[in-house]
C-alpha cells in the first residue's frame, strides 16, 4: 500500500523581501546645538596692613633722650615767658565761663523736631462745620477726647455736637472713625479727662455748664459730685464785678461793663485755693477759691452765695486772654496769651510780665508748658501754626514752627500728653497729633536753675 520515498530538497527566494528592502529609508533628528559657557570672578589682590611700635631698646638706641637743656629750639624759651601771662589769664576766664554749660555730644542721628503721626476727624461734625474747641488726654497718655463746639457764632445755641475718643495705642486707628462718640445737646466749649481714672471725661458745655465753670456773665462756679447720688452741685460761687477787682492805674484805664466777661481759666497745681481768670477786657486775675468778701451783686439763680475772689490783677492786655496756663515746674510762674498776638511770662507775685513774646500778627489761641522740659511751651494761632518756644534760647523767637495745612483756618486748642505727643485742635474740625524728638522731650543739665533765675529776677 504505503512506502517511504526520499525526495529532493525543492527551494525558492522570496521575492517580498527583496521589494521591502528596496523601499526601507533611514531618517534622523535632533535639537539646536546647546551653546555653554563658564565664567568666574574673584578678588583682584589682597592687601594687609599692620603697624606697631618698635621694642623698648630699639627706640631707646633710635631716639635717645637729651636731657641737655642747650639742645633746645632756639627761641622756644623766650615765646614762652612772653606768652605765659596771657596764656594763665585766658585759662583762668575760661574756668569761669559758662559757655559750654550743659552741653552734650549726641552721637546718634537726630529724628525730625516735630512729625505728624495723625489727622483725626468725625465727619459728621465737620459736615455741619463745628470747630474743635477743647483736647484733652486720659492720664495714661493713649486716649485723645476732643470736644465739637463754635467760637465764631458770638451767642448760645442749642445745637447739638459730640465728644469724641480715640485710642492711639490701638493695632489699627481709624483717623476718620472715633472709638467712642457722645451726642450732646449743645456745643461743648471745654472737655477734660480725670487726672487719676482714665475713663472718666467731663466738660462744660454752654449754657449747661458741668463740673467747673465760667461765663462771660463774670460767674465762676465750682462744682462736686455728690457721692450718694453721682449728681453734679455747686459747692461755691463767684462773681467778677469791676468795682471789685483790684486794679492797678493802668488796668484802670480799661474800659469794660460792670460784669467781667470770663475767657480763660487755670487752677494752680501747686496751691488749690489759687486760680487765675482771663477776662474780655485783656485783664488777668489771681484769684482765691476761699475768698470771703461778699460779690456786690445778687445771686441770678444760682443756689449758693456769690463771693468777690479777685486778690490781685496783672498788667492789663489789649484784648481778650485766650488762654493761661501754670508752669509744671515752678509754682509762682505762669505764661498767658491773647488776641494781641503775645505770649507773657508772668510771676505771680508782680503785676508786669517777666518776658514778652511776639508770638503772631494774628491771635494766639492756646498755650501750654510742656510737662517734661521747664523752659519749652508751645502756642497755637488763628493762622493755624504751631509754635514752640525755648527760654534758654537766646533772642526769645521760636525753635520751631510748624505750618499745620489747615487751610488758613485757626489752631483753637493744644495740649501736651506724658509721652512724646502734642494734640492740636482746629477749626476745620480736625486734631493733629504731632510726635515730638527728643530735642522737646529730654531735659537739658541746668534747666530748672535757669528757669529759677527766671522767676527770681523780680525788680525790688
Amino acid at each position: 500500500m504505503f512506502t517511504d520515498e526520499s525526495l529532493d530538497i525543492v527551494g525558492f527566494q522570496s521575492s517580498w523581501r527583496n521589494s521591502h528592502r528596496q523601499t526601507q529609508d533611514s531618517k534622523a533628528c535632533q535639537t539646536l546645538p546647546v551653546h555653554t559657557a563658564e565664567a568666574e570672578t574673584q578678588v583682584r589682590s589682597v592687601f594687609s596692613n599692620s603697624t606697631q611700635t618698635d621694642p623698648p631698646e630699639n627706640l631707646t638706641d633710635q631716639l635717645p633722650l637729651c636731657s641737655d637743656l642747650s639742645a633746645e629750639p632756639p627761641g622756644l624759651r623766650d615765646f614762652l615767658q612772653r606768652v605765659e601771662d596771657q596764656v594763665i589769664q585766658e585759662l583762668v576766664k575760661n574756668s569761669k565761663s559758662h559757655a559750654f554749660d550743659g552741653y552734650e555730644v549726641n552721637w546718634k542721628d537726630q529724628l525730625e523736631t516735630v512729625s505728624c503721626l495723625f489727622r483725626l476727624s468725625y465727619i459728621e461734625a465737620q459736615d455741619r462745620g463745628l470747630q474743635v474747641t477743647s483736647v484733652s488726654w486720659n492720664c495714661t497718655g493713649s486716649v485723645i477726647a476732643c470736644a465739637f463746639g463754635r467760637v465764631d457764632d458770638g451767642d448760645w445755641s442749642t445745637e447739638k455736637s459730640y465728644v469724641c475718643t480715640w485710642n492711639l495705642d490701638r493695632r489699627n486707628v481709624n483717623p476718620k472713625q472715633p472709638d467712642v462718640i457722645i451726642e450732646t445737646a449743645t456745643p461743648v466749649m471745654s472737655v477734660s479727662f480725670h487726672p487719676l481714672r482714665p475713663s472718666l471725661i467731663a466738660g462744660p458745655r454752654r449754657g449747661e455748664m458741668l463740673v467747673v465753670s465760667a461765663c462771660s456773665g463774670g460767674r465762676v462756679l465750682r462744682w462736686s459730685v455728690d457721692g450718694a447720688e453721682g449728681k453734679l452741685k455747686i459747692t461755691a460761687g463767684f462773681a467778677l464785678i469791676r468795682q471789685q477787682l483790684p486794679l492797678s492805674q493802668s488796668a484802670n484805664r480799661v474800659r469794660g461793663d460792670t460784669a467781667v466777661g470770663v475767657t480763660s481759666l487755670a487752677l494752680s497745681p501747686w496751691d488749690t485755693d489759687l486760680f487765675l481768670v482771663g477776662t474780655e477786657g485783656g485783664l488777668v486775675l489771681k484769684c482765691s477759691f476761699s475768698s470771703q468778701t461778699l460779690a456786690a451783686v445778687p445771686p441770678d439763680g444760682e443756689s449758693v452765695t456769690l463771693h468777690a475772689p479777685a486778690q490781685f490783677s496783672f498788667s492789663p492786655r489789649a484784648g481778650p486772654i485766650q488762654s493761661l496756663h501754670f508752669s509744671p515746674f515752678h509754682r509762682n510762674l505762669f505764661v498767658s496769651v491773647g488776641t494781641d498776638g503775645l505770649a507773657h511770662v508772668h510771676s505771680v507775685l508782680q503785676p508786669a510780665p517777666l518776658l514778652s513774646l511776639r508770638v503772631s500778627d494774628s491771635y494766639v489761641f492756646g498755650v501750654r508748658w510742656s510737662p517734661v522740659r521747664p523752659l519749652v511751651f508751645v502756642t497755637v494761632t488763628g493762622q493755624g501754626v504751631l509754635q514752640m518756644f525755648d527760654l534758654g534760647q537766646k533772642g526769645l523767637r521760636p525753635v520751631a514752627i510748624i505750618e499745620q495745612d489747615s487751610g488758613g483756618q485757626s489752631a483753637l486748642c493744644v495740649e501736651f500728653n506724658q509721652q512724646q505727643l502734642l494734640a492740636v485742635g482746629n477749626a476745620d474740625g480736625t486734631v493733629n497729633i504731632w510726635q515730638l524728638s527728643a530735642e522737646f522731650t529730654e531735659q537739658r543739665p541746668r534747666e530748672s536753675a535757669i528757669l529759677q533765675q527766671l522767676a527770681d529776677d523780680v525788680p525790688e
